[in-house]
């Protein structure tokens, strides 16, 4: 905890410095008409793709990585509190990028559409993310809350599948179920200042993923200093996928390797037309 403790302030200084080099580089009045970049997800949907673009931005405009963990964890990747997160928020200035995991309610809608930030939000099929969660539980995490109750209790991946799309209510393994987890994030889709993007456009449709990126940031006011097709290319270059230490397979689709005809039937039942909501689907007939 004393080295977590020591992290920050260090980090804040190289934040500083950063700042610094590019204002010098850039110029400073350059950085400051610059807007704040924010890319929120879901947890395994996609946050550590769209850093990994907005990662790339340094190449072609005046803007600064702060290196600091996401806006709503701490240096133990601990959930802070809503004070500190609204802090944290705060705290970014014109040109910094970073990423956040922030429910769509208040006061983070707020906090989050002010007019000096370009919010980007990242979703997933549902499906897909329950596979990318229940692996990361059970083989990369042995840390994570669900991971005693997925390798301990239930034995096949069938009924892991099943845990995750309703939840699990126990007090040393809590679990919200697929429908519920998804509502508190559907109000992001609703903001027009917010740019909604698939993980799955990031993934089949990169570049006009990131035509739509470079679109938002020139709405607040930012152009590459290079040409469109040069900034694309820079951006995608940042983009190394087993950097990320969560990186696993990331291609969509996954899930019909392992959902079962009863893990289909029981996704149906627990989510209703929230597939067709999120534009996976057309009907319930999948």
């Amino acid at each position: 905890m004393k080295g977590a403790n020591l992290k920050a302030p260090v980090k804040r200084l190289r934040w500083r410095a950063r700042r610094l080099s590019t204002a010098a580089r850039w110029g400073a009045g350059e950085l400051d008409r610059m807007p704040v970049v924010i890319g929120n997800s879901m947890p395994k949907s996609g946050s550590h793709l769209i850093i990994q673009i907005l990662e790339g931005l340094p190449k072609i405009g005046p803007f600064v990585n702060p290196g600091m963990p996401p806006l709503n964890r701490d240096e133990e990747n601990v959930i802070q509190s809503q004070q500190a997160i609204l802090r944290n928020i705060q705290r970014l200035k014109p040109g910094d990028f970073t990423y956040c995991y922030l429910k769509a309610v208040e006061p983070y809608l707020s906090a989050l559409t002010q007019p000096h930030i370009a919010p980007i939000f990242v979703y997933r099929d549902p499906r897909d993310m329950i596979i990318s969660h229940v692996f990361y539980a059970t083989q990369m995490h042995p840390g994570h809350n669900m991971h005693r109750h997925y390798t301990e209790e239930l034995k096949t991946m069938e009924e892991r599948i099943h845990a995750a799309i309703c939840g699990v209510d126990e007090e040393d393994s809590p679990l919200s179920g697929v429908a519920l987890k998804y509502s508190r994030y559907l109000e992001w889709l609703k903001q027009p200042q917010v740019l909604s993007l698939r993980f799955e456009e990031l993934i089949l449709k990169r570049d006009a993923a990131i035509q739509r990126i470079l679109d938002h940031l020139a709405g607040h006011g930012f152009f590459p200093s290079v040409s469109r097709a040069e900034a694309v290319e820079a951006l995608k270059a940042s983009v190394q996928p087993r950097r990320s230490g969560t990186f696993r397979k990331g291609q969509p689709g996954d899930w019909r390797e392992h959902f079962t005809a009863a893990n289909i039937a029981f996704f149906k039942e627990q989510t209703g037309d929230l597939l067709q909501r999120l534009g996976y689907e057309k009907d319930q007939d999948w």
